[in-house]
């Protein structure tokens, strides 16, 4: 089973390289990871062509944001599964694309846990997502998979179609959403972490960025689940993410 992997990027000179080696250390032998960057003025480009003889492709050119760029990646990629990892992000052991193989071969869909970083070198863990498996009720209980570890098999991604570049920082929760939600598609919660996330990603970078995470979220369940103005998720889901300051 070939696993893809596709990083979108901008400006990520400073940080890819982890990325990568990260991937480029990954047990499983049929893996691809296609880097989709924003025509980054920094040097990523002459990063990412450092690995091109193992299995990185690249794709330079301006795109309208990480949405964009994901889209970009998924219309492309060669592999019997796909799924994206940040370019300030890394799996977390050398075992992780297997892992996720290995769970696909009885799922369409899997996803495990994660952790938040303050760096790559540390790894010291601020923050840790046990997001478990999928509840009754899913994703109108305030529920939601970690994306960074949702990888999917490519007739799931051709059932769900593209992210909504018309949401600004919820465009992964909706495509997660309809995914899981919407078609009959097996799912699988892998009982491991996966993925070590750097601090600070876009949804969570300030408050202002927090309630304009969930209002798009909100937006979503009521497109694709009929939920009400305001519902149980638009309360639950924050809920849920205070816990996992906690949990150790």
């Amino acid at each position: 089973m070939k696993v893809s992997v596709i990083t979108p990027c901008f400006n990520a000179a400073s940080s890819i390289a982890h990325t990568i080696e990260s991937f480029l250390a990954q047990h499983h032998g049929e893996k691809e990871m296609i880097v989709v960057d924003g025509a980054s003025r920094d040097g990523t480009q002459d990063v990412v062509r450092r690995y091109g003889r193992d299995g990185v492709r690249l794709i330079s050119e301006p795109d309208r944001g990480m949405y964009d760029a994901l889209n970009k990646g998924f219309a492309a990629f060669d592999g019997d599964v796909v799924g994206a990892l940040n370019a300030d992000d890394t799996f977390h052991d050398r075992h992780v694309l297997g892992r996720i193989a290995d769970a696909l071969t009885g799922a369409d869909i899997v996803f495990g846990d994660l952790n938040f970083v303050v760096d790559h070198a540390s790894k010291r863990i601020v923050r840790r997502w046990r997001g478990g498996a999928r509840p009754r009720g899913g994703f109108r209980t305030g529920w939601m998979p970690a994306h960074p570890t949702f990888y999917i098999r490519r007739e799931v991604a051709d059932a769900v179609g593209p992210f909504d570049l018309s949401l600004a920082t919820a465009s992964d929760y909706d495509f997660m959403l309809r995914a899981v939600e919407l078609f009959d598609h097996r799912t699988v919660h892998i009982d491991a972490v996966l993925v070590d996330m750097m601090q600070g990603g876009r949804s969570t970078a300030s408050l202002s960025a927090h309630i304009r995470h969930n209002i798009e979220a909100l937006t979503s369940r009521r497109k694709w689940l009929n939920a009400p103005l305001v519902d149980q998720a638009l309360v639950r889901k924050p809920a849920r993410k205070i816990g996992q300051f906690l949990v150790r």
